[in-house]
């Protein structure tokens, strides 16, 4: 029966729906993560009588037809790449951005990475790095003995060398960003890091606060853009489809095990 294997692919379905979800809500605390939504299309159907086929020998037309589908399949797993709140820190090398960009990570093998979580800190040379040690792009090293670093909205890197005066801070680097055609054709890799792929586009770096970037801004991260109340609903409503399925497979099996036992 058509019925067991369609209901069986609308559980399958549903089940990559609720793994979708429990990601998200299990990135609920990370920075900078953007959550995924699970997205299906219906599959072929078998057509018993083709809508628009003649129905007779004087030439009338079926204005209906009759479509018995094959069931469902995902599509994709987009990511929704909207503003996530900022949360305040304190922290002088913790970074947010506000509007378009990425954070650049050249990473050991010398490609480059991309992020939204400004979790940064100093290595044992001085550089501005990220939770795995990889620099942030432009490679800027902050001076031994240097006192009140600062990052403004341009991503200026500026600090107070020792014998300088109180008043004048000297800028060491800019941090810049990078923007992307379609930024949801990023591949996420853990770490909360994206690499460019064909359908991202080519990575385009500049500074920040320029047009089309956004700004940096010291001292805060950028939380999640998860929404608990929705995920919740979404899993409910995915609990509920599963279940329905589930009993769309009970009731085929008991129709044909009652059409067997009429013709033994």
């Amino acid at each position: 029966m058509q019925a067991l294997h369609t209901a069986a692919t609308g559980m399958a379905a549903q089940e990559l729906s609720v793994q979708v979800i429990s990601n998200n809500i299990a990135n609920l605390q990370t920075t900078g993560y953007k959550k995924q939504t699970a997205q299906f299309q219906d599959l072929i159907y078998q057509h018993i009588a083709r809508v628009g086929a003649q129905a007779s020998q004087q030439g009338t037309i079926l204005p209906i037809g009759i479509d018995i589908g094959g069931g469902v399949k995902t599509v994709g797993t987009p990511r929704s790449m909207t503003q996530g709140t900022l949360s305040q820190t304190g922290n002088d090398l913790d970074l947010s951005i506000t509007g378009e960009g990425f954070f650049k990570i050249l990473m050991p093998d010398g490609t480059f990475q991309y992020t939204r979580d400004g979790t940064f800190q100093q290595d044992n040379t001085g550089r501005i790095v990220n939770a795995q040690g990889n620099p942030v792009q432009p490679t800027i090293t902050i001076p031994q003995n240097a006192t009140g670093l600062a990052v403004n909205a341009q991503g200026q890197v500026s600090v107070q060398l020792p014998g300088s005066s109180t008043t004048t801070s000297t800028i060491i680097g800019t941090i810049s960003l990078t923007r992307f055609v379609n930024k949801a054709g990023l591949l996420p890799v853990g770490n909360n890091d994206f690499t460019d792929t064909p359908s991202s586009g080519t990575p385009q770096d500049g500074a920040a606060a320029l047009e089309g970037y956004g700004n940096i801004n010291q001292g805060s991260l950028e939380n999640a853009n998860v929404d608990v109340v929705s995920e919740m609903s979404n899993l409910i409503a995915a609990q509920r489809a599963y279940e329905m399925n589930a009993k769309v497979i009970t009731a085929a099996d008991q129709m044909m095990q009652s059409t067997t036992a009429l013709f033994r």
